[in-house]
């Protein structure tokens, strides 16, 4: 069974609207929207993973990482941990590095019905902060 453990980064500007990036086609998940982030490497820890990925998927430089939740998912063939990061300061402006498409929306805006299903009860959190 595979162990994973992904940090992600949840990029909020002063008025709330929160950067997300859609995945790629052929992606398990494929064309969902999702918060960018990516699997921890070995040696890194959380805070380290969600400011290199973001560097490496949407061009900023993390200022402070914030802990906002941390979820765990079981599937048949994996196990993951989920390292959800509140991203306040950056410098640069987030885009798709990678290719992929990116947009801003508001955090009382997101549907969780377009995000992986683990994504879920951090997009509740967000509704209602």
């Amino acid at each position: 069974m595979k162990i994973l453990q992904i940090a992600v980064g949840i990029i909020r500007n002063s008025q709330g609207e929160i950067f997300i990036t859609q995945r790629a086609a052929d992606a398990h998940m494929a064309n969902k929207w999702e918060f960018p982030g990516g699997k921890i490497e070995e040696g890194e820890t959380p805070e380290q993973a969600v400011v290199r990925e973001l560097h490496e998927e949407v061009g900023i430089n993390a200022g402070a990482a914030t802990l906002f939740d941390k979820l765990e998912y079981h599937f048949p063939d994996r196990h993951i941990t989920l390292w959800f990061y509140l991203i306040e300061q950056w410098e640069g402006e987030p885009w798709g590095k990678e290719g992929q498409p990116g947009r801003w929306v508001h955090q009382t805006q997101l549907l969780a019905e377009e995000f992986p299903p683990a994504n879920e009860p951090v997009i509740s959190k967000l509704a209602s902060a």
